[in-house]
């Protein structure tokens, strides 16, 4: 039996799991990253929680394969390095060859959205699809695009950071110093923010009742039991956010046409309340409406997306090199 293993390095939380060539997870644990503190102490920690991981399990590093690293920002899958991480400052960091030092496998590092978007395409909602586009809805909106059951990134491992398209010109500033990004308008955290400026108009909303007018407290769920316990407030929060939502999922649609998109983050666990209006705003929007139009599903692979996806790095960059799958 070969194992692969894989390592979600976040910036609140190192994860490693232990996968089958199913992508069946079999174990998974976590300690803190304590992203401050120098990037080899960072990878130190990686390397032992993966042995320990593997300890806990019995499994001989002999039968495990590969190891894969999904972490945020821009990575240069080519020499297993990240170029650029602003949440963790790592500047060219050299993870493969520091992981190695710890573990004599094969390491292969990718983006953290575009190992979601394996994950739910090897073992999630869009499996057996050619064609599929992820979008991972958090603090701001990854995006991993999967075109003929390959990661899709652009000649320089850069590409499909759909939070960054622009869906209103001169709007809100985003974090990345353009104005008006997906990701400043639909984001979890564009969610939070604009409920938050709603309920202080109003004081009367549940929304002041529920966090006694400490919007700190709100969260995604918070929002959303508003609505659906009938506040107006959070109701027209809720039908704004959409708006925006379905205004970046169009674009995807109508430059990608994708059979599936999948839609992960703690959102997606308001399910249908959350899906079915989404649903129909896309659908009023898009292009061509005449052609089989783009599916929606929810994420099935959940927490454990990225831990997952990365597992499976080597055995499809191996597909896509020699046109087989080394299991």
């Amino acid at each position: 039996m070969k194992y692969f293993v894989g390592v979600e390095l976040g910036v609140k939380n190192i994860v490693v799991g232990v996968v089958d060539k199913y992508g069946k997870l079999i174990r998974k644990e976590s300690i803190p990253t304590l992203k401050d503190r120098p990037y080899n102490q960072i990878v130190e920690d990686i390397g032992k929680l993966v042995i320990n991981t593997l300890d806990q399990e019995d499994i001989d590093k002999k039968y495990v394969k590969y190891i894969g690293v999904g972490c945020p920002g821009t990575p240069n899958a080519k020499n297993g390095t990240i170029v650029r991480n602003y949440t963790l400052n790592f500047h060219n960091t050299p993870i493969r060859t520091e992981l190695e030092k710890y573990i004599n496998l094969p390491v292969y590092v990718e983006n953290d959205a575009n190992c979601a978007a394996l994950a739910e395409s090897v073992a999630g909602a869009a499996e057996d699809i050619d064609c599929s586009v992820t979008v991972r809805i958090g603090t701001g909106i990854g995006g991993g695009i999967i075109i003929n059951n390959k990661i899709y990134s652009g000649f320089n491992y850069a590409g499909a950071e759909l939070g960054h398209m622009v869906v209103s010109f001169n709007g809100n500033k985003c974090t990345c110093g353009r104005n008006g990004c997906w990701e400043a308008y639909a984001s979890a955290t564009a969610l939070i923010k604009q409920a938050a400026e709603a309920a202080e108009k109003c004081p009367e909303s549940t929304l002041n009742q529920v966090t006694n007018k400490d919007y700190t407290k709100f969260t995604e769920t918070i929002i959303f039991d508003c609505a659906k316990k009938g506040d107006q407030t959070a109701k027209d929060v809720i039908t704004q956010y959409l708006f925006y939502l379905s205004e970046g999922i169009v674009n995807i649609i109508n430059i990608l046409q994708p059979e599936v998109i999948v839609i992960g983050g703690e959102i997606a666990k308001e399910g249908e309340y959350f899906l079915k209006p989404l649903k129909e705003l896309v659908s009023s929007k898009t292009y061509c409406q005449e052609v089989r139009q783009t599916d929606f599903k929810l994420a099935q692979t959940g927490s454990a997306s990225v831990v997952i996806g990365a597992a499976m790095l080597g055995v499809y960059k191996n597909m896509m090199l020699h046109g087989n799958v080394l299991i």
